[in-house]
């Protein structure tokens, strides 16, 4: 059995122009203070990574490596979750999702989205150069202005959808191959991979790919009503990536899981703070320590209520409470007897 590596924090959320959150030393230091022992570092515009020198550069990934190490912090992972939702952009969410991507491309979907792509790529290469395992990102979406069928969807409309999905994704989960790194999608509501039925539609669309994955986060399920322990029973093979974030579901006579266009604060599901929502963190914990997942529990800090660094501060004591220190023998070992073939059929009366 194995023991999940933890506490690890993803830092998009707290990225900032102020110490201690404006350069990657500074975080590393602060988390490192806070009981963290690694660090999900994003990659997009404006983060501390440029993954065209990293991909090439294994002096550029050992220094970012040097900068966490000198606090004692591990890259957890990398992700490219703004450069993965532009792999695929609905008409209707261009002007919405441009500021993802560098100013010279916005207006360009074209360009903008060939730049994604290349972003994958590079960021499969730089993980290998890392000595990292997975990668975290989103699949993008075509098909989710669609997701509720009103009016009647044409047929073939979502077919067609996973099957260029998975054409534009193929070669990125090649490059990933190759570089012997999973690339772990986050299902997440708007993004066509957002639950079980629709990652299986995209496995069909991409050959069972070895290297698709999924990114696991549970408040995302409990918003949709997903059964979020069963699906670690059904997809555990395929889950390499762990956020660690929590949620509650409060639905009322006015507003139930759609959220009536209400602010995060007024949603009947919101996000919370580890501990504060209604996730049963005990159950996945063991059920991960179960199946043995292989990789970091990493907190993603989301919030309707308590200030972030007060969520970052009670989340590294929060993961690191609820990490199972597998056994390394069974409890009932020192009742076990030597027996030997013969022995064993004359207990059996043959």
């Amino acid at each position: 059995m194995k023991t999940i590596t933890g506490p690890g924090l993803f830092i998009a959320q707290f990225m900032g122009k102020e110490a201690p959150f404006d350069t990657l030393d500074n975080m590393a230091g602060w988390a490192a203070a806070l009981g963290y022992k690694g660090l999900q570092l994003p990659t997009g515009v404006g983060s501390f990574i440029d993954l065209e020198i990293a991909a090439e550069s294994q002096d550029y990934c050992d220094e970012i490596i040097g900068v966490l190490a000198a606090h004692g912090l591990a890259v957890t992972e990398l992700s490219t979750h703004l450069q993965g939702q532009l792999v695929a952009v609905h008409p209707a969410y261009d002007t919405l999702f441009d500021s993802f991507a560098p100013e010279s491309l916005r207006g360009n979907p074209i360009a903008r989205q060939h730049w994604a792509t290349n972003q994958l790529k590079l960021a499969a290469r730089a993980s290998a150069r890392m000595g990292l395992r997975a990668h975290a990102t989103f699949s993008g979406a075509l098909a989710w202005p669609y997701v509720y069928p009103w009016p009647q969807r044409p047929a073939g409309l979502i077919e067609e959808a996973f099957a260029e999905l998975g054409r534009r994704w193929s070669p990125i989960l090649d490059v990933f191959d190759d570089s012997g790194v999973d690339c772990a999608y986050e299902l997440h509501p708007g993004e066509d991979l957002h639950d079980g039925a629709t990652f299986e539609r995209f496995m069909k669309a991409v050959g069972d790919h070895p290297r698709a994955s999924i990114l696991y986060d549970p408040s995302h399920f409990l918003l949709q009503q997903i059964d979020y322990l069963g699906f670690i029973d059904r997809y555990h093979q395929r889950i390499k990536c762990f956020h660690v974030k929590d949620a509650e579901f409060l639905p009322n006579a006015r507003t139930g899981v759609y959220g009536g266009y209400e602010n995060w604060i007024d949603r009947a599901g919101r996000f919370r703070s580890l501990g504060d929502g209604q996730i049963d963190f005990g159950g996945i914990f063991s059920k991960m320590a179960q199946y043995e997942f292989p990789g970091w529990a990493v907190l993603e800090w989301e919030c309707a209520l308590k200030h972030p660094e007060d969520g970052a501060r009670e989340g590294a004591i929060f993961i690191q409470d609820h990490i199972i220190r597998v056994t390394p023998h069974a409890f009932d070992d020192f009742a076990a007897a030597d027996m030997d073939a013969r022995a064993n059929r004359a207990l059996l009366g043959l």
